[in-house]
This record gives structure tokens, sequence and C-alpha cells, in this order.
């Protein structure tokens, strides 16, 4: 189960694709969609090059044969806020209490290294060493699932082949961080667009010591630390949680190591290939006025399909991970959706948790270049790991699998209604569009998304097909939508996208059209029959209008025109364009389905209560502003920020924000009642809550398994 896995079990990818999609899919072709190129033609981003904005952890230009990994920079180590804190360092210290009660400081790479040179026979054994390095956790740290795998699920030969052979290597690899990465790692802050690139053999490494828990600082559940505003990058998490799509993910890691870690006098299994991770943010005033946009979306090729994966058959793509806003989600806990399961099968991505701050509204995250290391079949809590997977994606100019990744966080709505206030509307469209942007002047490539932010997360899949069509239009590529199994979805967002073609309609018609439907009293079911009538109504009077126009006599033409024009330039204020262009932080200093955000309120609102349209009010711009601000929304408090609340909005709210009107956001947000402390479980456990409790058959996906290869 644990073996080598040399050959090749990965699917004959043109015939299995042939077959699905002669009954599963709408719209264009597929050659459409690569616009009659081949799939890696087009340029996702520019070739690997150092500058201020982009961080490259490797010797430039690589001067190594391809068959061996480029040889790591050196450079002046920083032990500081702006870059990881390494364990290697000499300024990583620990306090250590002797038998006698005193205590001295050690120097806590020294002790990781005692630690782990010790034998270790068994998963006690490594418990063991692990907290001898993290004392703090002693008695709270209890690794049930490394236990549970170990002694249950796998025979005595492959436990102890683990033990004697994967694990020593492992912890070789981990102990040669020194050599492989001498210079700072920066951390990918709000706000600022920065890259960093790193080697295969330096991910591995790093990922090896976030195995065996040796990132100081990183294991705090405090609000005001450090890393607060970080993911967790430590493995304990991951070995202490609970279910059987735990046990299949450490699965899924231990086959990673074993294809990846050198063996003690073979080193010919080391990748020798490179990885990118960018962080994206576009300030406000370059985001796209979706009221003035002029753009058909008829224009948009679309390609809808309620077979198939976005990693398996949107190759060629930029290929959307439904994110948590902390990179990986419940990857390295009980979460077993989307994004989890895509960074358990290309392990690469997880060591973005080490480095990216938690995303803002109007941020992405695009990752270049990561291998594809395992097969699986099921979904959520049937999740399985289904062996090797042999990864023949071409290689760039820079080393990069031509796989190209990008994190959008969705919001998470405990009551349904909420997602079509137009602020949140916004929101979600912005964060698509900023995923979707197209740095290059050529031709982007197309799109592979799917039910982003839907199931656990509560969003309606209907609306978000929409609103990344409406991205999709605005960045000019191709879209390619995945229903995971959902035919009824595939033929009603097919049937609407024909609908726009036929009638012409525009970006700014869709975006004026979907504004109305929150106060309409209509049910989430009733968008699109909502959508065809108010758009029929739209169009109608467009087309009376322009009878009307051919009427007007000459004398009066100018004046129209001129009255016209003058509306369009205040429509597109402050964007100033409909495709604006990348900001300069952007451009010139450039560097899974769903998971449970781990600041989440766990309150919800009654979903039989009886709502009224709100008042009109201040619209508060989530491209902007802070998360707790993102978070009084979804509760259906925001206009808690405006000066005059009216008593339908105050009837929303609970007691205790009415009694507390200036309470902070977050606080609000986190506060459950008879909790003393409610930030102290959000880390831990709210963001696995939603894997436990809901998986319905909205959220399933369809899985590709060996048995529907064959058919």
């Amino acid at each position: 189960m644990l073996g080598d896995g040399e050959e090749d079990s990965s699917r004959d990818a043109d015939t299995y694709d042939g077959e699905i999609d002669e009954v599963t899919w709408r719209g264009c072709s597929m050659e459409e969609i690569y616009r009659n190129l081949d799939p890696f033609e087009l340029d996702h981003v520019t070739p690997v090059r150092p500058t201020d904005s982009h961080t490259v952890l490797h010797h430039y230009p690589i001067r190594e044969d391809e068959t061996k990994p480029p040889k790591p920079l050196k450079s002046h180590p920083k032990w500081d806020a702006f870059h990881v804190r390494l364990p290697c360092s000499n300024k990583s210290q620990y306090p250590v209490v002797a038998e006698d009660g005193s205590s001295t400081i050690e120097n806590r790479w020294e002790m990781i290294e005692r630690a782990l040179l010790r034998p270790i026979e068994n998963s006690h054994d490594l418990q063991n060493a692990i907290l001898s390095y993290n004392t703090k956790y002693q008695g709270q740290w209890n690794f049930r699932a490394l236990h549970t795998l170990f002694e249950h699920e796998l025979d005595e030969s492959e436990a102890t082949g683990f033990f004697e052979d994967l694990l020593p290597r492992v912890i070789r690899l981990a102990l040669r961080l020194p050599d492989l990465v001498q210079a700072p790692i920066p951390l990918l802050k709000q706000g600022k667009c920065h890259a960093i690139t790193l080697t295969q053999e330096q991910i591995s490494c790093l990922l090896a010591n976030a195995f065996l828990c040796t990132y100081p600082r990183r294991n705090t559940l405090k609000k005001k630390s450090e890393y607060s505003t970080f993911p967790d990058i430590n493995f304990n998490r991951l070995f202490q949680s609970s279910g059987s799509a735990v046990i299949e993910k450490i699965k899924c890691i231990c086959h990673y190591f074993r294809r990846v870690c050198p063996k003690e006098n073979d080193r010919s299994n080391v990748p020798s290939g490179c990885v990118t991770f960018e962080r994206r943010a576009i300030p406000l005033p370059e985001l796209p006025n979706w009221s003035a946009s002029g753009k058909p979306l008829g224009v948009t090729p679309l390609h809808i399909n309620s077979s198939g994966t976005i990693e398996d058959q949107g190759e060629g793509l930029l290929q959307v991970d439904f994110a948590n806003k902390f990179l990986g989600g419940g990857v390295l806990g009980s979460g077993c959706v989307q994004e989890e399961i895509r960074f358990v099968i290309c392990p690469e991505l997880i060591v973005s948790k080490l480095f990216t701050e938690c995303l803002r509204p109007s941020e992405a995250l695009v990752m270049v270049g990561c291998e594809r290391y395992s097969n699986y079949v099921g979904y959520a809590n049937t999740f399985q790991w289904d062996g090797n997977y042999v990864d023949n994606t071409p290689r760039d100019s820079s080393r990069r699998r031509l796989c190209h990744i990008v994190a959008i966080d969705a919001l998470l709505f405990h009551q349904s209604s909420h997602q079509y206030r137009e602020e949140l509307m916004l929101r979600e469209l912005n964060k698509a569009y900023v995923g979707f942007f197209h740095p290059l002047s050529t031709v982007a490539p197309g799109v592979a998304s799917g039910n982003w932010g839907c199931g656990a997360f509560g969003g309606d899949a209907n609306l978000k097909a929409l609103l990344q069509l409406m991205a999709c239009t605005l960045t000019s590529r191709p879209l390619v939508y995945f229903t995971f199994g959902n035919e009824e979805l595939r033929d009603e967002v097919h049937k609407m996208h024909t609908f726009f073609i036929e009638n012409n309609v525009l970006v700014k018609d869709l975006w004026a059209t979907l504004k109305k439907f929150h106060g309409s009293k209509s049910t989430q079911k009733d968008l699109y029959k909502f959508l065809y009538n108010e758009l029929h109504k739209l169009k109608r009077s467009q087309q009376e209008r322009v009878t009307k126009s051919e009427t007007i006599p000459s004398s009066d033409i100018s004046t129209a025109i001129s009255t016209v024009e003058t509306k369009e330039i205040k429509a597109l204020s402050p964007s100033k364009s409909l495709s604006p262009r990348p900001s300069t932080s952007l451009n010139t200093k450039r560097s899974l389905e769903e998971s449970q955000d781990l600041f989440a309120s766990t309150s919800s609102e009654s979903e039989n209560s009886k709502l009224t349209p709100p008042p009109k009010v201040s619209v508060v711009d989530l491209s902007i502003s802070d998360d707790s601000d993102t978070d009084l929304m979804l509760v259906a408090v925001a206009e808690s920020a405006c000066a005059n609340l009216s008593p339908t909005i105050k009837h929303q709210q609970s007691p205790q924000q009415q009694q507390q009107p200036n309470k902070a956001p977050e606080a609000a947000m986190n506060a459950s009642p008879g909790t003393a402390k409610p930030r102290q479980r959000t880390l831990l456990e709210m963001l696995d809550q939603t894997y436990n409790h809901v998986t319905g058959p909205a959220t399933k996906r369809y899985c590709i398994t060996k048995s529907h290869q064959k058919e």
C-alpha cells in the first residue's frame, strides 16, 4: 500500500475524455476552449526571474542538468516578522526544565536533532520524539490517527517498513534544512503582491519538517499570537484528528515522501523541478465597475460538464481551488473536500500554508508547477487513497510543470438568502475577477471551475456559475464548468448561457438584474425564472428606447448623445475602464468542494424568520473591507455600520448585538452563548465542524474510479 509505486496507474486521458464528451457536456467543445491550439500552448505567467517582488530561492539561471535539482541560493538569514522563522535558525531557542526544577534555554534545532536521531520503532516513539521539542503540549497532543494507521490499518510488514525505511529517510531529509534552504523565505503578507519560487527538493524538505512538527511559534491558538493570521503548518492536528478520511490523507502524504525522499545511496528519485507561489492583490480603483461593462456574456465560450474533475479534465487551464481564506482549509485536520483533496494528492501545495497570510477580499494565490503524486476515489467521508499517479504534465522554461492553480475563497452563508445581497455578490465577483485576471498581453487560457463555495458553504451553484461567467467575460477567458454529477444544473446553466447569446445580454444587464433579486421576495429556486422575466423586460425596454430614438429630430440628436456620454463617464468611475490594466503593484512589482472558514461564526439565523426588504443604506464595499466586516454582513447586520438602523434590521440582530452596537465585529462573530473563550476553539474545531456534519448530495462530486475508466 505504501510501496514505491513505480507503475504508472494514471488513466488514458484521451480515450476517457472522448467517452464522457459524447454524453455529459453542453456548450462549446474543448477544442474551442483551447482556441484550437495545444492545451499547453498559451502562457499563463511570465518565466521565473528574480526581482524585488519575486524571491527565487535557487541559483538563477539554472545551470544543472534537467535530472538534477537546482542549487539552493545562499543569502543572509533573517529572524523577523517578515520572513519564515525556520527551526534551524540559531535564534530558535526553547526553555528546558530539568528534573531538579531548574530551567535553561537551549538551541531548539539541537534538541530536534537529538530527538529524531534516536531509534524510533513505532508511532508512540514518534509522538514522544516530537513532544520532546514541543514540551508545552505534553498531555494535549495525542496522535490517535497515527496510532490507528500503524496499529490497525496497515499490516505488520507495512508498519515495519515505514519505521525502518521511510521514516529515517524523512528525518534525514528534514535535517538537511540548513543546507537546502540557505536564504530567508519571505512571508506573503496581506496587501502586497509578491511571489516565491522554490525547488521541489526544497519543498520536500520544508514539508518533512512540517510532518515532524518542527516549526516554532506555529502551534498556539491565541488570538494575538504572531501567526494568528496564518494557516497552521505543523502536522500535529492531522495526527490527532479522527475519521476515515484522515487515515487516507496520511497515506497520501506517506506516499509522497516515499516518492521524493532520497534513499541512503540513491538520489535518482529526487524531483528536479520548481514551483512558484504568487500572492495577487488588486486595489479597489482598478477593480471593474460591473454596472458599466458593455461586454456581452455570450462572447465567453462555455463548456459545462456533469462529469469529470478540474484536476483531470482541466489540463492546460487555470484550475480553481475552492479555497479557504486560510490556505489549505482543513487539509491538516478532518476536512476532506475539494481543496483538501487537491492538497493531499499534490502535497507541494501544502507548503503554501507556511508563508501565506490569510486572503483578503480582493486577493488570490496563484500556484504554478505543482506535481500530482496520488490517485484517489470518493469524496469527504468516502475519500480513499487509490495508488500512485505519474504526472506527465510538461514543464515550462523555468522547470515548472504547466499546472496553474488559483486559490480563491468564497463566503460562508449560514442563511442562504444573504448571498443575493448586492454587497456580497460584489465581493464574490471581485474575488473571482482577481483570481481570473490575466497579467500578460497575450491571449488568456481558459478557466476550469465548478460549484465554488456551494455545498457546505451554503452557496447557490446557479448564482455562482453566473458570477464566474461574468468574471471570465471581463478577463476574456473561456470557462469550463464541472457540475460534479449534477445534470440538472448543467442544463439550467447552459440554457441560461444560450439565452444570453440569443438576446445579447451584457454584463451590466445581468448585474443590474441580479441586484434586484434580493428585494423581490423570490425564493432561491426561482432565481433563473426571475432573471428570464426581468431580462426580457429590460430588453423590451431597451428596444423601445431605440425605436423612440429613431423618431428624435436631428437637432436633438447631438444633445442626446452628449447626455449619454456624460452618464457613461460617471458610471465608469472609479475604475475608469471596463477592462482595467493590472495595478502597478501587480504589474511592475510582480512577484478544495469548500473548506470551512477558520474564523466563521457558528451562529445562524432561523430560515423561517420573516424578512422584509431592507431600507436603502450605504453599501460597504467588501473589496477593501476588513474580514470582520465581511463576517458581520454574513449574519445580515451590515447595516449596523450605518448611522440609522431600522426596526426591521434591529429585529434581525441578536440581543447581544442590539445591546452592544459598538462591539467589535470579530468579537460579535465569534461570540456564542455560554462560551467564555470562543476564539480558543476556532482554529482547531471550527475548521472541521462542517465536514463532520454537512455532507449532502449537493456537495458530492463525480469521482473517477477505475471502474468508470473501463466503461
